[in-house]
């Protein structure tokens, strides 16, 4: 194994000597293969990247970076919102009024009554298309496999209506809480809408609007991985899924690309008003640790895992496969990285609070 520093790394060497560590022990564990990891804020900066030798991984390797992809579709949808190309608060069918029957619960379609802010909130009780169904393996236990398989938005829809059920009906967003349950589907209608609502593909949409703007050269649409991208891995296992990471319309990127765009969209450059993103906070049913906002995921990092100091949040997302993009507020420090697991997504979680106890230790 070996662990390769960015040349830009500018923080103490004491801080070095922590984060090195913690990448040590997190690389160290038997279902991690390779990690790349960056922090920055407080006037410094460190990114790193540990795996076997031959594996040639630096920091600034791209990888795919899973539903981190949400917060560029919410960035999207909220950017068309404030252009006049679509509106938050109307239902999805008038975008699409193709797709019907998609929310039938106990014998009530509720398909016209969810809108695009129910879709980003997951308030829409919408099934989510990876998990499971009632004939055959789900796409989630195809991922954690490491078998490759393809879909399209059709099969979705089929799925989602013949072969999953609601949860709930669609939310009252005028109340304080609502139920809310993680659904990819309600983000891969939102894509569609965006197709339809701007006469632009996503990929067309993600280069013109935030990729392009931002300068982020390492970041790639759906389909198109950069030349270099580090694999998935099931545990020590290395796996190829063409079909599944093309068909999933999820982006790639660097840590470096994704903390750029982060700041971008909490400083103003690519929203005119970034606080619809946090408008709400529920918590989700299917992954309780989580709350929700619109497209952004908070995390609470309490004592017991700040080693008694004042508990911490992260805001931003993670991604099924061990990818993760936040921002601290309390601290000011941005998080990004990756472990390109198939069976990864709780991983990070478990070592969030560790980067973010190494950068305040006295």
């Amino acid at each position: 194994m070996i662990t390769t520093p960015s040349p830009d790394n500018h923080v103490p060497a004491d801080l070095d000597a922590r984060m090195r560590r913690l990448l040590e022990r997190l690389v160290g564990r038997g279902d991690v293969h390779h990690s790349c990891v960056a922090v920055t804020g407080r006037g410094h900066h460190w990114a790193a990247a540990r795996g076997p030798d031959d594996l040639g991984l630096r920091p600034e390797t791209p990888f795919f970076v899973a539903s981190v992809t949400k917060r560029f579709i919410v960035t999207l949808v909220l950017q068309a919102h404030e252009r006049g190309e679509l509106d938050l608060d109307t239902p999805f069918t008038v975008y699409l009024p193709e797709v019907a029957e998609v929310h039938v619960l106990d014998g009530v379609d509720h398909t016209p009554a969810i809108t695009l802010r129910h879709l980003a909130s997951h308030t829409s009780g919408l099934p989510d298309h990876f998990e499971k169904r009632r004939e055959g393996r789900s796409l989630n236990e195809h991922l954690v496999a490491g078998r490759d398989i393809g879909w399209t938005f059709e099969d979705t829809l089929r799925t989602t209506r013949e072969q999953q059920r609601p949860y709930f009906p669609p939310q009252d967003l005028s109340t304080a809480r609502q139920k809310a349950r993680y659904s990819d589907t309600g983000f891969q209608l939102l894509i569609r809408v965006l197709e339809r609502a701007t006469g632009r593909s996503f990929g067309a949409l993600l280069t013109e609007r935030i990729l392009g703007p931002l300068d982020l050269k390492g970041t790639r649409p759906p389909g198109s991985p950069p030349p270099g991208t580090s694999p998935l891995h099931t545990r020590q296992r290395r796996v190829e899924l063409p079909a599944l990471l093309a068909s999933s319309n999820d982006l790639y990127s660097t840590t470096g690309d994704l903390i750029t765009f982060q700041r971008a969209l909490l400083d103003g450059r690519l929203l005119d008003d970034p606080r619809p993103l946090t408008e709400r906070r529920n918590r989700l049913r299917n992954l309780p640790m989580i709350h929700y906002g619109l497209g952004t995921m908070y995390f609470n990092v309490h004592r017991l895992m700040t080693g008694g100091r004042a508990p911490l949040t992260l805001v931003g997302h993670a991604g099924g496969t061990g990818t993760w993009l936040f921002h601290c507020p309390e601290l000011d420090l941005h998080l990004a990285g990756t472990i390109d697991q198939t069976k990864g997504a709780a991983v990070p979680f478990q070592y969030l609070a560790g980067f973010l106890n190494a950068w305040r230790a006295p």
